[in-house]
């Protein structure tokens, strides 16, 4: 007999919160990969690093309390295409990394509210007014302007940022299909555990241990990183409407502009910036119209009850 699955609940300080941390550790994982990949590290081990640390964090926390349970899923066919929509996003993204300023692939991946806002009208069936495309063509202009594809600043890695960005965002989507509907201890044990199984042979094929001390804390805390973000995170879900949820990322900005002057001793340039706010900018808007027309939907719904 499968486990219980817990109920969506409205419980939104908790989610913001978790969601806040959450957004807080993503920047602690690009941060850790960074540093491990320009330490020398194959990305591919990192990556496995990454998922093995998240894998064993999720089977300690769950296992003992749920027993085998814990990995019996209720829709096995979209836990695997999340699962490989996180991992091809993590390979796509620490990749670009290695090139790229953490502050850049951060702000890059800040259109994913307007990506979603896109795939969900095949994907989910949503209906998109002129109101939100307005919203997010001009959300890619300013990754336009962060890319800058006219100048020298321009690299070839934000390809694959643009990659990352787009697998992530169907990822994003089908953890809004199975909120509710599966487990958090399946969701988290079935996209760490398969990103694992995979990634060993490749890992072992070329595999570099860590040098100096600081190496060492990020080899060993990339996963829990990663672990305890991806928790949070579809917790928060759970909790909380996406839409409530969706303008926290915004909070990485400022995480990701920190880390790269702490850790990398860059400082985020006036076109990563002005880019990133044109890009905040389209997504608080979508977010505005999604929270308006939701709202206007439970108007007419408690106007036609009475």
């Amino acid at each position: 007999m499968g486990h219980a699955v817990a109920p969506k609940e409205e419980r939104i300080a908790l989610a913001l919160g978790s969601m806040a941390l959450a957004v807080t550790l993503f920047t602690l994982i690009d941060t850790s990969a960074k540093w491990l990949v320009l330490a020398g590290l194959p990305a591919l081990q990192v990556v496995f690093m990454r998922y093995a640390f998240h894998f064993l964090l999720a089977v300690v926390i769950f296992v003992p309390r749920e027993g085998v349970s814990a990995f019996q899923s209720q829709s096995p066919k979209l836990q695997i295409l999340r699962s490989v929509c996180l991992f091809g996003s993590t390979c796509l993204n620490f990749t670009a990394l290695k090139y790229l300023p953490i502050t850049v692939t951060t702000t890059i991946m800040f259109a994913g509210p307007i990506v979603v806002t896109l795939l969900a009208i095949p994907m989910l069936g949503e209906k998109v007014g002129r109101h939100r495309i307005a919203a997010v063509c001009m959300g890619f202009l300013g990754v336009v302007v962060v890319m800058q594809p006219w100048g020298a600043a321009f690299h070839p890695a934000m390809l694959l940022n643009i990659a990352a960005l787009t697998v992530a965002s169907v990822y994003f989507l089908m953890t809004r299909m199975l909120a509710g509907v599966e487990h958090n201890s399946t969701a988290q044990l079935w996209a760490s555990g398969l990103a694992t199984i995979c990634l060993v042979p490749f890992a072992l094929m070329d595999w570099v241990w860590p040098a100096a001390p600081a190496d060492w804390t990020f080899f060993c805390l990339i996963g829990v990183f990663g672990g305890t973000a991806h928790i949070l995170a579809t917790s928060a879900h759970r909790l909380a409407d996406a839409s409530i949820l969706a303008p926290v990322i915004y909070l990485q900005i400022f995480s990701a502009s920190l880390a790269g002057i702490i850790f990398f001793h860059t400082n985020p340039t006036i076109w990563t910036l002005g880019g990133g706010m044109i890009i905040i900018g389209a997504g608080f808007y979508i977010w505005y119209r999604e929270r308006k027309l939701r709202g206007h939907s439970v108007t007419i719904a408690q106007t036609s009850a009475n």
